[in-house]
């Protein structure tokens, strides 16, 4: 099947146009959801030491992204319908550098909330609809690749915010989400004619629409995806959320030091799309989905065991390469899944963004109640996320054995 705009375009204009269109993407995760998301994980302390908000109240807020994100997730696609999806994809990242200002003034918790979720919102639009505007305008051969830069802007913003922040936070609390609202701006305004023209578009995806074969019902594979991203959703949140706050306040080590673990993570997160998707290619979707998972339910319990900084800053390298890497590998399973149909991957990869969003918003919550309610004890956040993977990686283990007795 063949993912080209028109075989008549040149093969030099269409490589052009799919970088070009690749890079857009970039920017789009980099900025909805690698700074608009990641980039509060850092400030955390820093919100708590300067009073601008009760401990209870920060880490609440934390989870309003969350939130925002599953509403973003569910109402992505009918906002592309209507203003289809480079206009929307456009108008998240204004609505992600518009949060960014605004955060730069603390008026209320009801104010920090609602600019919170409404950062989540687009993340969780641009995460439904970036690699639906981008990947059809890519050769086949290159899906992978191609799906693991899209990506890379979630590591990228992370490690971004680990190193732009420190010397922003010297100008103040308020210059620094001022500063984040800047490069984001820059990157709204790189990407702003670098999308996919609506008629382009339409012809490749009317390309792909006309190769389609007919709607099936979700299929024990398919269902094992869900199963897999909720849990998964629900163990990234501990150490996403948490893990700065723990070197920062628990271990006494300072913001400056958990501003450097946290570009640890970043670094693992950068080097997780391309690391997942060869993965992904040697192993096959189903052994590297394993893998990982058992890998990331081991470095999560050896945190929660760990009081050592160099440790520590070795597991965030590992443990950071996760959440971005997953995305490249679960688009690879749902190809493996559902081979041959574009339309369909495109509505199971909506429908498993909008499962994942769900679970890690209540997750956000639920690790947050469990959090406040204990004292502030983070290594029972990390045991969580450590059982979650476990479970992860038995369930996929037992679906297996039993779809291959019903062989």
């Amino acid at each position: 099947m063949s993912t080209d705009i028109s075989t008549t375009m040149p093969i030099a204009d269409r490589r052009n146009s799919a970088w070009r269109y690749i890079f857009a993407g970039l920017c789009a995760s980099l900025v909805s959801i690698g700074l608009a998301r990641f980039a509060y994980t850092p400030l955390l302390p820093s919100l708590i030491q300067a009073h601008w908000f009760a401990t209870s109240d920060v880490v609440y807020l934390g989870a309003a992204n969350l939130m925002g994100y599953l509403i973003g997730a569910i109402a992505g696609r009918p906002l592309a319908r209507r203003l289809t999806n480079a206009h929307t994809l456009r108008a998240m990242m204004l609505l992600v550098t518009a949060a960014f200002f605004a955060c730069g003034f603390p008026v209320s918790v009801a104010w920090f909330f609602v600019w919170r979720l409404l950062s989540g919102v687009a993340g969780g639009a641009v995460m439904v609809l970036v690699a639906a505007t981008v990947m059809p305008h890519v050769p086949g051969e290159r899906k992978g690749l191609v799906s693991g830069a899209l990506f890379l802007g979630l590591g990228l913003g992370i490690a971004a915010s680990g190193t732009l922040i420190p010397p922003l936070m010297k100008l103040g609390l308020s210059q620094t989400w001022i500063g984040l609202g800047v490069l984001s701006a820059l990157l709204t305004a790189a990407t702003w004619f670098a999308w996919p023209s609506a008629r382009a578009h339409a012809a490749v995806v009317q390309t792909h629409a006309q190769a389609d074969v007919p709607h099936q019902p979700a299929s024990a594979g398919v269902r094992m995806l869900y199963m897999q991203y909720a849990v998964m959703a629900f163990g990234i949140v501990p150490t996403m959320v948490f893990l700065v706050d723990f070197v920062a306040r628990e271990l006494g080590a300072g913001t400056h030091v958990g501003a450097l673990v946290w570009t640890l993570y970043g670094v693992g997160a950068i080097a997780g799309p391309p690391l997942y998707g060869w993965l992904a290619d040697r192993l096959g979707g189903v052994r590297g989905m394993r893998v990982v998972m058992l890998a990331q339910a081991v470095f999560a319990a050896l945190l929660a065991m760990s009081g050592n900084r160099i440790a520590i800053g070795a597991l965030a390298v590992l443990i950071g390469s996760f959440p971005p890497g997953i995305v490249p590998m679960m688009l690879a399973r749902v190809h493996e899944v559902i081979p041959g149909n574009h339309a369909r991957q495109n509505i199971v990869w909506s429908r498993l963004t909008i499962v994942f969003a769900a679970f890690q918003a209540a997750a956000g919550y639920i690790c947050s109640s469990i959090f406040n309610g204990s004292g502030g004890n983070h290594r029972t956040l990390f045991v969580i996320a450590a059982a979650a993977f476990f479970v992860c990686v038995f369930a996929d283990l037992l679906g297996s054995r039993f779809a291959r007795k019903a062989i």
